[in-house]
């Protein structure tokens, strides 16, 4: 007998029922799939399984893509069709009213149907800042830009660190600030700041949980940036778990990452 399961994450499966299955893992849909499966398939489905004509509606590729930018966080396309459903059905309510479209679904028409936006898409930062860094991340649903934000303050030494942070990555927080004060002076750094300043590390979207090593280098940079006072290019993002002696490691997820 052979057993085929799927998951969408690994980590609820207990490791020795990992240990005796053949693991293949299969990578989410792009932005351009999902527009792809969206024109062919869930559009024109969703069309008439609302009893609308083929020729009665028309969503533009835009409108499709702002969809799964804005209301969609997933590596399938479940949320989506969901998604372009609602849309459609709300076109049906307004033909059982008494309007005869043809209808143009447009972007901004999007909140009236969907509401307001459910996620936010590449808000990046338009200027240089300092403490403040841009990294890449893996996750379940493809890959997406995080922003690392460090405080320094006055104070006793202490770090701190807030975000929902998994036990991963507040090590390799931990593993940033130690290789930063053992080049404070290289970086231009007071040699006793850890004894007078405190510093916050913040992850924002605190309500998302998040781990992994591969935040160190980001980690790091920021860190430095805000000790030092010296900005960071808002157009350059970061990945890679640092170790003590500030060796970047390898990543993964790679395709994602750059997607993002």
């Amino acid at each position: 007998v052979l057993f085929i399961t799927t998951a969408n994450n690994l980590y609820a499966i207990p490791r020795p029922l990992q240990d005796r299955m053949e693991i293949i893992s299969i990578p989410g849909y792009t932005e351009e799939d999902k527009l792809h499966i969206a024109h062919k398939f869930l559009v024109p489905k969703q069309i008439r399984e609302n009893g609308l004509g083929d020729e009665q509606v028309q969503m533009d590729e835009d409108v499709v893509r702002e969809i799964i930018r804005s209301y969609t966080r997933e590596s399938g396309v479940r949320s989506l069709e969901r998604q372009i459903g609602a849309v459609c059905r709300k076109l049906a309510r307004e033909v059982v009213a008494g309007a005869s479209g043809p209808f143009a679904v447009k972007r901004p028409d999007l909140h009236k149907h969907l509401g307001i936006a459910q996620f936010r898409y590449d808000v990046i930062e338009q200027d240089d800042k300092v403490g403040v860094a841009t990294g890449v991340a893996w996750t379940e649903m493809g890959g997406d830009t995080l922003f690392i934000e460090v405080s320094a303050m006055r104070g006793s030494g202490k770090l701190i660190l807030t975000g929902k942070l998994g036990e991963v990555m507040r090590e390799s927080a931990q593993a940033g600030y130690t290789y930063v004060r053992s080049r404070a002076r290289d970086l231009g750094i007071p040699d006793d700041f850890y004894e007078k300043m405190d510093v916050h590390i913040h992850v924002p979207e605190g309500a998302i949980p998040k781990d992994g090593p591969s935040a160190g280098i980001t980690i790091a940079t920021a860190l430095a940036s805000a000790l030092s006072g010296i900005s960071i290019r808002h157009d350059v993002a970061m990945t890679g778990e640092i170790t003590l002696r500030g060796r970047v490691l390898p990543v993964g997820g790679l395709k994602e990452k750059v997607l993002a």
